[in-house]
């Protein structure tokens, strides 16, 4: 009877001395397991790889591979888009009113779409968790009039403790440097509005043929803020303002400045600081 069953060949692969033809290794394996151990080198060498690659910073040698300046520079672009979405929603506004006021009807008020705003905000606030805040509140105040924390003339706040009102939203150009540039400047659309960072009184209000037109604004707590180069302003030395209330139209006055922004300087206890610190242009 004929044997019909395929016949195995082995193969043998023998290290031998060359000298005293003694045998130092051999390995005895056929096809199948010659391709096992193939495809498994291949694959650990494409695991190495990816390793190496996902977990090391040999990735950033890979052609078109992001690094930390391109990663820098995506978060930067998506601050500047951030800064035109805001730019591009109040010139909607103002195009609103302006439409509204041609054909006789009435202007929206900033100040009804900052209260339809606190309604939805207060609308996502349950009940159990404004009861729990005012619990907390009340058990503070109890806690500072038992030690006597407060004081009959209010409290003297730290920079850090304070709410600043955006001067002007737009793109930063040139950033804080304690040394050479302790400012920013903002640029931003001709005629956009300049607002008050913070409650206080104007101090100074005029020209100067380096900052063109200028105006600095005392607040309380030894706050001082300041903004160069407008086309024109809208307050006086001893004018009493409001955080938020327009006081200059941006420009591009004074010798000291190449185009339409904002110069903005922002002074603590007779120190300049970093507004970006305080406040999100």
């Amino acid at each position: 009877m004929q044997n019909n069953r395929k016949k195995v060949t082995n193969f043998r692969l023998s290290l031998i001395d060359d000298e005293t033809h003694k045998p130092i290794l051999v390995t005895r394996f056929s096809r199948t397991n010659f391709l096992v151990a193939a495809i498994s080198a291949v694959i650990i060498f494409c695991l190495a790889i990816y390793l190496v690659i996902a977990y090391t910073p040999v990735r950033t040698l890979i052609p078109g591979y992001p690094d930390a300046r391109a990663k820098r520079a995506a978060i930067q672009n998506a601050i500047r888009i951030d800064s035109l979405e805001m730019l591009v929603s109040r010139w909607e506004f103002y195009s609103e009113n302006m439409r509204r006021v041609l054909n006789g009807e009435e202007p929206i008020k900033i100040d009804s779409l900052a209260l339809s705003m606190s309604e939805k905000n207060r609308a996502r606030i349950s009940e159990a968790q404004i009861r729990e805040h005012d619990s907390l509140l009340r058990m503070k105040v109890t806690q500072e009039e038992q030690f006597q924390l407060t004081l009959a003339e209010g409290r003297n706040l730290h920079i850090e403790g304070m709410h600043f009102f955006c001067p002007l939203k737009g793109v930063i150009s040139q950033g804080y440097d304690p040394s050479i540039h302790p400012f920013v400047d903002i640029t931003a659309p001709a005629n956009s509005m300049v607002h008050a960072a913070l409650e206080g009184t104007v101090i100074s209000s005029g020209w100067t043929d380096d900052a063109g037109y200028t105006i600095q604004i005392q607040h309380a707590n030894d706050i001082v803020s300041i903004y160069k180069h407008n086309q024109k302003l809208l307050k006086k030395v001893g004018d009493k303002v409001t955080a938020g209330e327009p006081i200059a139209i941006v420009g591009n006055t004074g010798a000291l400045t190449t185009g339409d922004h904002l110069h903005f300087e922002l002074w603590y206890k007779g120190e300049a600081v970093d507004p970006t610190k305080y406040i999100n242009f």
